[in-house]
């Protein structure tokens, strides 16, 4: 019998990307239950306060579980009015920022502080990292390659672009991504493009029965989705890897996020400081 979902509420005066972000990753946490979330953000008046603590006490009404709220509003009136709901309401600021004053010896910063564009020039930058990456993805355009802090590879559906858009985003990593074919299988050495740029390259692979799921959803029923084509690419572009000592990793069982550290770990990127 399927375990009831829990409705968890992300909330803030903000974004709420904080709120969403720690919420979601303490929420992995517990693998055996089932959440269905709702992300919340701007509530930054009384009105929109009052009326988003009458929908969690809504939900709270004919004996479903209680709601968890994971709240990062850092506006004291605008809390009291959260925590009158008949909710777990879970307050990283209240909890944590009040400890690191004490610590620090001074106040923290003011609520919606932390993304605001407190320096253009690393704004511009990872605009700019955006653009290449968009402008690079699968092999689209080579000639900027030497611009790349990161050329990721990889056949088909392995996972390239999520990752080379999450490292522009999140990093200001200039990430370009090239997609090896059946042609390039073909051959010993790497594909041309790629070729001068060795010291720049990271492999993506990914599980046979995923791979094969995925592309059944792009391309029902088709060669491309087939298990034997993609048995057959999974091990040739492994195979490139290791002929060539290109680092590689399997994205099978990793979030995006998971996929990005590993590949700035491992190559030794980086990371813009980001407001």
């Amino acid at each position: 019998m399927q375990t009831p979902f829990r409705e968890v509420f992300f909330l803030s005066n903000g974004t709420a990307i904080t709120a969403e972000t720690l919420g979601l990753s303490l929420l992995a946490q517990f693998p055996d239950h089932h959440f269905q979330t709702r992300t919340i953000p701007f509530v930054d008046t009384l009105n929109k306060a009052h009326a988003v603590r009458d929908e969690i006490n809504g939900c709270s009404e004919d004996g479903r579980q209680l709601p968890i709220v994971i709240c990062t509003m850092g506006d004291a009136d605008l809390m009291k009015i959260i925590h009158q709901s008949k909710a777990l309401v879970i307050d990283p600021f209240g909890d944590i920022l009040p400890r690191l004053e004490k610590a620090l010896a001074t106040q923290h910063h003011q609520p919606g502080q932390s993304h605001r564009i407190v320096n253009p020039s690393l704004y511009e930058s990872r605009i700019d990292a955006i653009d290449f990456a968009m402008t690079h993805d699968d092999g689209g355009k080579t000639q900027n390659y030497d611009e790349a802090d990161i050329i990721l590879l990889g056949v088909s559906r392995s996972g390239k672009t999520p990752s080379c858009l999450y490292l522009a985003l999140q990093f200001g990593i200039k990430a370009a991504n090239y997609p090896i074919t059946e042609e390039d299988m073909e051959y010993e050495q790497l594909p041309e493009p790629v070729r001068p740029f060795r010291d720049r390259l990271y492999g993506l692979t990914t599980d046979l029965q995923r791979l094969a799921n995925v592309r059944q959803e792009r391309r029902p029923d088709s060669r491309y989705a087939s298990l034997q084509q993609c048995r057959f690419e999974l091990k040739a572009v492994e195979e490139m890897y290791q002929r060539h000592k290109i680092k590689y990793i399997n994205t099978a069982e990793m979030s995006v996020e998971e996929i990005s550290a590993r590949i700035i770990r491992d190559n030794g990127l980086h990371r813009i400081e980001l407001p």
